[in-house]
């Protein structure tokens, strides 16, 4: 992620890791290697808190959708709202393509 302000840190490394730093990046690319694996950990923080935001509450519960409780009733509306979509003349797909074309 390319910002327009760069503001320096301070950072204490293991040894170890600096040596391995060192020995496997090099020296003009550290800078870029270390914000990529920041931005990407803070990604993955990121997600997994919105994660687990959204483990507290159900997405789905059957009080919402009281229509929709056994297998036949959920492919029946899974049916209706595939056939919703799809035109079902051929005066609909001329109109659509008209549309966009």
């Amino acid at each position: 992620m390319a910002t327009e302000e760069s503001k320096r840190i301070n950072v204490t490394l293991p040894a170890d890791l600096l040596d391995e730093l060192r020995e496997e990046i090099p020296r003009r690319e550290r800078n870029q290697f270390i914000v990529d694996v920041l931005e990407k950990e803070l990604r993955k923080l990121r997600l997994k808190r919105v994660l687990d935001q959204l483990r507290q509450k159900a997405a789905w519960s059957d009080e919402d959708h009281p229509n929709l409780t056994t297998v036949e009733e959920v492919n029946v509306y899974v049916r209706e709202l595939r056939e919703s979509s799809l035109p079902r003349n051929w005066d609909e797909i001329i109109g659509e393509v008209q549309d966009v074309g």
